[in-house]
């Protein structure tokens, strides 16, 4: 039902109301009216029979009171009319005629109670008024009552009851209610009529709003509103055009300038304002991380806080994070949720293993089986997503599910994720750059070996640990036997490739955990972590035989050149590593002083009485 029928629906309604009441209001009053005026020609009629029987009395004549009786009934147009008489008359004049007994209650209660009883005795037929008035004994009047009768002021003398028909009250009434009713059912007409006539232009320009609202919620404002209305309707009409027009260009503009972020969105709102909203607020969460991350230190933190991201917003519940070097085309893990890899062990060597890297395309599980070879996931669905940075970095971040409706719902949000890696591209450069400056900053540049300065920083971090943890370093003190010599015969350059080559070996010749430094010149150390003295010499002996049997060949010459290496042990030997790298070098001076191309391990005895050496 539209608004236009439920208000002509609710007019009507209330009018009819309104008609019965009034109908029912009417027909009680005039009921009440034409009942009213049959007891008062009642009352009439029975002061007349008394003031006649009285004079029948005066004049002797009261056995012609039944004549008088029968013309009264005609005259006053009375279905029935008699006599009752009271037991005190009755004891001083006799019974009287045989009808002028009490017929009935009604009679005998009148007499007995003395006031006016009246009621109704309706059918489909006729409608029959009965009234009994009692005659009351009074000294008022003339003659006085009581000069003919033996009774007490106030006694009931005797009563007359009477019959009226008042079906044509009824009549009447019945016939005014149906004019009442038809008048009114012409007043209904004429007032829906009269409603729906003014009423139509304004329900229309209701509906009219109500179409164009319902458009504009699905981000339609090409609506325009009409109507047939002057003045104010008018009026409301022109401003909701104005408001549309202005709308309709401004979200336009708003529309085309989303759709960029639309396009890459996981939202799927039928309704384009409330999707806007959230892609503001989706847009928001990312510009709030981005000035986060630009305030971090290092790259680290900045994965800390994709990784945080990932847990917390997206609910990642099984997911890794890789840095790939794209000049060594290798693979380090950032992250894990478990130690148990996505991928076989080759790909952390050959990033080219890994897929999504190679192809620089998402790679997805559902999509073909066993999709990528190197995947080490097994009864789980699983996603790769490369993530370029620049021409030397790139990200790749895989996660999985067990079941499929999960990493289906997970995939869903991965346009969003993008925004956020997307957001901290510029930032994680920037930091490279800054790593990479620093680093070159702590790294010789002939051997691209850490250099003092970077030791120095280690030192000042490590220490305090290594003593909390129990850790170990062996520092070997290593110089080149006779290197001045080389410079001075074949020339500074010459010496450069005999750097080169030593700072070689000691690379190859070392653990990851364990740390090759240029300390100055000729001379190198190594921090070897968590070995016993018999390994640092093996090393340190390994060194020596690996360089002393290198050739260099300077023109027609061929070189070979030998070290000498001093071993001190932290914190067995002291537990300051200065005081350490101090007895390495102490080392050193002995393995000079005694023959060089030799490896000797730091004894106390080695200081003279004076401290000296």
């Amino acid at each position: 039902m539209n608004t236009n029928r439920k208000i002509l629906f609710i007019v009507a309604f209330m009018l009819m109301g309104l008609a019965v009441a009034t109908i029912t209001n009417v027909a009680l009053n005039f009921r009440d009216y034409g009942y009213s005026n049959a007891l008062e020609k009642s009352k009439m009629t029975a002061e007349m029979v008394r003031d006649g029987l009285t004079a029948h009395m005066v004049n002797g004549i009261m056995d012609k009171r039944e004549f008088f009786l029968s013309n009264v009934s005609h005259t006053r147009d009375i279905q029935a009319i008699w006599l009752v008489r009271s037991p005190t008359v009755i004891a001083q004049h006799g019974e009287g005629f045989k009808n002028e007994h009490p017929r009935d209650a009604i009679d005998r209660q009148v007499l007995r109670e003395g006031r006016i009883i009246s009621s109704v005795r309706e059918d489909a037929q006729d409608a029959i008024l009965r009234v009994t008035i009692p005659y009351i004994a009074s000294t008022d009047g003339n003659p006085n009552c009581l000069s003919c009768h033996q009774a007490k002021e106030g006694d009931v003398l005797g009563a007359i009851s009477m019959e009226f028909s008042v079906n044509d009250i009824r009549q009447t009434g019945a016939l005014t209610i149906a004019k009442i009713f038809g008048i009114n059912l012409l007043f209904l007409v004429i007032a829906l009529w009269a409603t729906q006539h003014y009423l139509k232009p304004y329900m229309k320009l209701f509906e009219n709003l109500q179409q164009g609202i319902k458009q504009a919620r699905k981000g339609d404002f090409s609506f325009r509103f009409t109507t047939t209305l002057k003045n104010g309707g008018n009026e409301v009409a022109e401003q909701m055009n104005t408001l549309f027009e202005k709308m309709d260009e401004t979200f336009g503009n708003i529309k085309q300038d989303l759709g960029t972020f639309m396009s890459r969105s996981n939202i799927a709102c039928a309704d384009p304002l409330n999707s806007a909203g959230i892609i503001i607020k989706e847009l928001s969460d990312v510009y709030k991380f981005k000035k986060t991350i630009e305030l971090d230190n290092s790259k680290e933190e900045i994965y800390g806080r994709f990784i945080y991201v990932l847990k917390e917003k997206f609910h990642f519940d099984h997911f890794a994070l890789y840095e790939v070097d794209k000049g060594s085309k290798t693979r380090r893990l950032i992250y894990i949720t478990d130690h148990k890899s996505f991928c076989t062990p080759t790909v952390d060597a050959d990033a080219m293993g890994c897929r999504a890297y190679r192809t620089h395309t998402d790679v997805y599980s559902t999509d073909f089986a066993h999709v990528c070879q190197n995947c080490s996931v097994s009864n789980k669905e699983y996603t790769c997503v490369p993530f370029n940075i620049n021409d030397d970095l790139a990200l790749t971040l895989s996660y999985s599910a067990n079941h499929l409706r999960t990493i289906e719902t997970l995939n869903q949000v991965l346009p969003s994720i993008k925004s956020y890696f997307e957001a901290a591209k510029a930032v994680i450069e920037s930091r490279t750059l800054t790593d990479k400056l620093r680093d070159s900053s702590l790294r010789d540049g002939a051997t691209r070996l850490y250099n003092r300065r970077f030791m120095e920083e280690f030192i000042d971090k490590t220490v305090d640990q290594s003593l909390r943890t129990n850790d170990s370093y062996a520092i070997l003190m290593i110089d080149i036997d006779y290197f001045k010599m080389v410079n001075d015969t074949y020339g500074h350059d010459s010496g450069d490739v005999v750097i080169r080559a030593l700072a070689e070996i000691l690379q190859s010749s070392v653990r990851q955990s364990d740390l090759p430094i240029r300390y100055g010149g000729e001379e190198f150390l190594i921090f070897l972590h968590n070995t016993t003295k018999e390994g640092a010499v093996s090393v340190a002996d390994k060194i020596r035989t690996q360089f002393s049997a290198q050739k260099f060949q300077f023109g027609s010459e061929t070189v070979q050149k030998t070290l000498s290496i001093g071993i001190a042990h932290f914190p067995a030997d002291a537990d300051s590593i200065w005081k350490v790298i101090k007895f390495a070098d102490v080392a050193l001076y002995e393995a000079k002083h005694t023959g060089r191309n030799r490896v000797v391990e730091f004894k106390k005895e080695m200081f003279n009485s004076g401290g000296q050496f």
